[in-house]
């Protein structure tokens, strides 16, 4: 699918082909490349994908606003020897800063993570990368739980309890009620079948993990039967980051913002692996191989 695709293409992605005119020789193609999507509405219908993203809703421009594109270029032009300027302002900071930074632990994209710290005190006091990254993910997070029967079913269910364990079919069976008018029709829809349900429970658990709940995956008895346990606890905030740096690398770190940073969409809109990471790259193909 497209979504695995750009998840693929956002953490990078290798594949092996033969060498040209060679017959027994491989050569390794690899990319990593950052991705701009653009839409009116909610073009992102995958949580993994998501979770490799950053939400911005803009503003509106208003009927006095609007101008030309010759008119828009010419102030870009003006205005590119200072943007220049600050980015390289930010890479020289990232550099000097980069080696002393610490994260009490990392979100899926880890080194754009430590990066955006190491580089956010050239315009920032320390900690604001990290709570704008931390608004906007949880955003993204309600966004996407609201958009989901199942996940929204699983944290009504869990509402009430710490624990559930039963089968797929169990959960099915506990759900059917949901399969109403109300209900989004499509790929949203309530599963049919007790495959289809477990595929789209580990698709969601990365971010109702996020919110306090579990879901595990496994195996009972003797003759090995399928088992889903879900548990709950106190509801986290998104990763807490501690930032450790030599107090001579932030010289400005006790400068205010210069504006505010839009990160939580309020009007409208890796630490290591884990299973939940392991079930977001299900539908690659084999010869895919992540970094």
């Amino acid at each position: 699918m497209l979504s695995d695709a750009l998840c693929r293409l956002a953490s990078g992605v290798s594949f092996a082909v033969r060498q040209l005119y060679i017959d027994d020789d491989e050569v390794l193609f690899r990319a990593a490349r950052p991705l701009l999507v653009n839409g009116i509405e909610d073009i992102i219908s995958r949580a993994d994908l998501a979770d490799r993203g950053i939400f911005l809703t803009l503003a509106p421009i208003g009927e006095q606003q609007r101008r030309s594109e010759s008119e828009l270029w010419r102030e870009f032009e003006i205005a590119r020897p200072r943007i220049l300027g600050a980015l390289l302002d930010a890479a020289v900071r990232g550099l000097q800063t980069l080696p002393a930074v610490r994260l009490t632990s990392l979100p899926r994209m880890a080194d754009f993570a430590l990066w955006a710290t190491a580089c956010e005190t050239a315009f920032w006091p320390a900690g604001t990368f990290t709570q704008a990254f931390q608004a906007n993910r949880r955003a993204a997070i309600e966004d996407f739980i609201d958009a989901d029967p199942v996940a929204v079913w699983v944290r009504q269910i869990m509402a009430n309890r710490s624990t559930w364990t039963g089968s797929a079919s169990d959960l099915l069976r506990a759900g059917a009620a949901l399969a109403g008018p109300g209900l989004p029709s499509g790929a949203a829809a309530w599963p049919k079948s007790p495959r289809e349900l477990a595929g789209r429970l580990r698709r969601a658990q990365t971010f109702l993990r996020v919110l306090g709940i579990h879901i595990a995956f496994g195996r009972e008895g003797r003759a090995g039967t399928r088992v889903i346990r879900i548990r709950t606890r106190s509801e986290n905030t998104v990763s807490t980051v501690s930032i450790v740096r030599d107090n001579h690398h932030d010289p400005r770190s006790s400068q205010p913002p210069p504006g505010p940073v839009d990160a939580a969409r309020d009007d409208s809109h890796r630490p290591g692996s884990t299973a939940a990471d392991d079930a977001d790259g299900a539908d690659a193909k084999a010869a895919l191989q992540y970094r």
